[in-house]
């Protein structure tokens, strides 16, 4: 009897995002059922098309707070955690945004079945490789060409299984979260120029992820610089996760010293594994973009500018302090910086080599982020 593998898969969940000038909604689910989250509020939206039936059910504070497992909600806003002089962010599990809980159910779910077919993939493939070698034993022995119905059974069902695991992998291929944006032209203007400056940012010939800072005694140290700060180079890239599909270019800012950090039109993923990652709204996370006088003892970068120059020991006054011999010049230069922080607990700061590129990706994204806020409050 021929082999065959049938599968049922569940629908995953997409995430209609909508920002237009009358405000911002988001709705997460599968034709016929999905929340909604709306200036007006949260509602719950089931329906039966077929039958005529339409129902839609506004969430209260209370419904949430009794249930919010089943609305997939937080009952409570994580707590931060920090520790002085080092730069890292709070347990990945507590910075979540409070309206996003629906959006991670969504993305966890397609992990967990892309990883049920891969395991079914897996099987399928070794259970081929056994048939295979039982055809092969066939021949040998004789016995499959003497009976020749036992070798066309097992090529029949080698066939069925090869079927099979072109079916999975069609699966796998669109087990994913569908995330579709729908912007005004103002709004996705906007957005644009977001993607664009970040094309230019991620071309900076050194970016470094600031992962301590503390401040020191000048006079004891004879430095020019008041605080020290250990970093680490890292890239940033457009890059998405294998789990959302969007029709947007994806920002990554590569952490290291936690969890890589995924920029999406309307939230951020901070990710560490498939199972582990946070969601956080773009309208709540503190943005700021400054720079930095940098005591640079090392090479520096062909994109930054010297603005300045020090002694390796100086004086209070600026001058060279003599009592060390070989006393030697030290360029300062100026860095950009990028700094992000949340009450839920998000904390990473970058620096830039090339400033201009830093300045003009952090003007286009605290542009992009006010149109955001502006829309959450009407």
């Amino acid at each position: 009897m021929a082999w065959s593998f049938r599968k049922r898969i569940k629908i995953i969940p997409g995430v209609n995002l909508n920002l237009s000038k009358s405000g911002i909604s988001t709705s997460i689910g599968v034709k016929g059922a999905s929340i909604t989250f709306g200036k007006s509020g949260t509602f719950l939206n089931t329906s039966v098309p077929m039958l005529g039936i339409y129902n839609r059910k506004r969430l209260s504070k209370s419904d949430l707070h009794k249930e919010p497992y089943r609305y997939n909600l937080p009952n409570a806003l994580p707590s931060i955690e920090t520790t002085a002089g080092n730069i890292f962010s709070a347990d990945i599990q507590e910075i979540t945004s409070q309206n996003m809980h629906g959006v991670k159910e969504a993305i966890l779910m397609a992990h967990e079945q892309r990883n049920e077919l891969n395991n079914d993939l897996l099987r399928i493939r070794t259970t081929i490789g056994n048939f295979k070698f039982k055809l092969i034993a066939s021949y040998v022995l004789l016995y499959g060409l003497i009976k020749r119905s036992i070798a066309e059974n097992i090529k029949t069902d080698i066939k069925a299984q090869q079927e099979a695991i072109s079916q999975i992998q069609a699966q796998i291929e669109n087990c994913y979260v569908e995330l579709d944006t729908n912007f005004e032209p103002e709004i996705s203007e906007k957005y644009n120029q977001v993607v664009y400056t970040f094309k230019q940012l991620i071309t900076s010939h050194k970016i470094w992820d600031v992962t301590s800072a503390h401040f020191q005694d000048r006079i004891v140290t004879r430095s020019s610089a008041s605080k020290v700060v250990s970093k680490r180079e890292v890239r940033f890239a457009f890059k998405s996760l294998p789990d959302i599909r969007s029709n947007f270019e994806t920002l990554c800012f590569q952490n290291a010293n936690g969890a890589d950090l995924y920029f999406y039109p309307s939230f951020i993923v901070m990710y560490s594994s498939k199972t582990s990652f946070a969601l956080i709204g773009i309208d709540e996370l503190d943005f700021h973009q400054s720079y930095v006088r940098f005591t640079e003892d090392g090479t520096v970068p062909r994109d930054s500018k010297v603005i300045d120059k020090t002694w390796y020991k100086v004086n209070k006054n600026g001058t060279p302090d003599k009592r060390f011999k070989g006393n030697y010049q030290i360029p300062i230069v100026k860095y950009g910086e990028i700094s992000l922080q949340t009450v839920t607990g998000l904390h990473e700061e970058y620096e830039f080599s090339n400033y201009e590129f830093t300045a003009q990706f952090g003007e286009a994204f605290k542009n992009y982020q006010n149109i955001i806020k502006s829309l959450k409050q009407l």
